[in-house]
């Protein structure tokens, strides 16, 4: 499939992967800092933001568009940043390409399978259909019943954009999420052999995604990975403490070559 994506900035290849119902503009104002040292690929991950819909929706075939990217780009290694969904797909396109990975950096993720934890945002967003809402307001008003947290219904709100008839319709691909969800769960299959390059593993210190003994099964897969961990950060690791992210992730990317 071919993904929407921009690009920005000089410098190696650095792709940006980002969450579920995310898209490439949740990384634009972190992205810009990075890509005064890379050549910054901000990427739209199908059935998200601008990339095509597509009934085909998982891990597999996700690492394959990335794949396809690159070619199509003329690139044959680059560096990855991947958040939740983001980055079980550039574990999982790393595990099957390992030497098209220079650098790799996971964002509050793990390999193992996780239970479906996002459920409540598809109940919140079953009980209204975006066409018949007049305004971004009051479809954020209905979700409140079913999402108390704002910062949450904001970032979904995002994703609502009017169409040629003047209706709000959600840019990601809502059906087929629907039906898949529980495919963003699975777990990142082991390699054939250790993958040794370099990655980072980067966990929000109040999220519950990632844990210290989950860098067991991380050793396994990625024997050079390290997992650190971002203080006063939730889930939303890069948006929580962007400074203090930007800081730990460009270091492990460039070493001290940072301005």
């Amino acid at each position: 499939m071919k993904l929407a994506f921009r690009k920005l900035g000089t410098g190696k290849p650095l792709f940006i992967l980002h969450g579920l119902f995310g898209s490439a503009d949740n990384w634009q104002t972190l992205g810009k800092h990075f890509a005064e040292y890379f050549t910054v690929y901000f990427i739209d991950q199908r059935n998200h933001g601008q990339s095509p819909h597509s009934a085909e929706w998982n891990y597999e075939v996700m690492s394959e568009d990335m794949k396809e990217l690159m070619e199509d780009e003329g690139l044959d290694r680059v560096n990855i940043i991947g958040h939740s969904m983001g980055g079980k797909t550039a574990m999982r396109f790393t595990v099957r390409y390992p030497e098209k990975v220079e650098k790799l950096v996971v964002v509050d993720i793990g390999p193992k399978k996780y239970p479906i934890t996002n459920q409540f945002v598809i109940d919140a967003i079953d009980q209204f259909n975006p066409e018949m809402v007049k305004s971004r307001k009051e479809a954020d008003e209905i979700m409140s019943k079913y999402i108390e947290d704002a910062s949450v219904r904001q970032f979904l709100l995002k994703n609502l954009y009017w169409d040629e008839n003047q209706k709000l319709k959600w840019k990601f691909n809502y059906e087929v999420i629907k039906q898949n969800i529980a495919a963003v769960s699975e777990a990142t299959p082991l390699p054939i052999n250790p993958i040794t390059i370099q990655a980072l593993f980067v966990k929000g210190e109040k999220s519950d995604y990632v844990f210290n003994s989950d860098i067991k099964r991380i050793n396994e897969m990625f024997p050079n990975a390290t997992l650190v961990a971002i203080p006063g950060a939730g889930h939303w690791v890069h948006a929580d403490q962007p400074q203090a992210f930007f800081k730990v992730v460009s270091e492990f990317l460039l070493g001290s070559e940072t301005k």
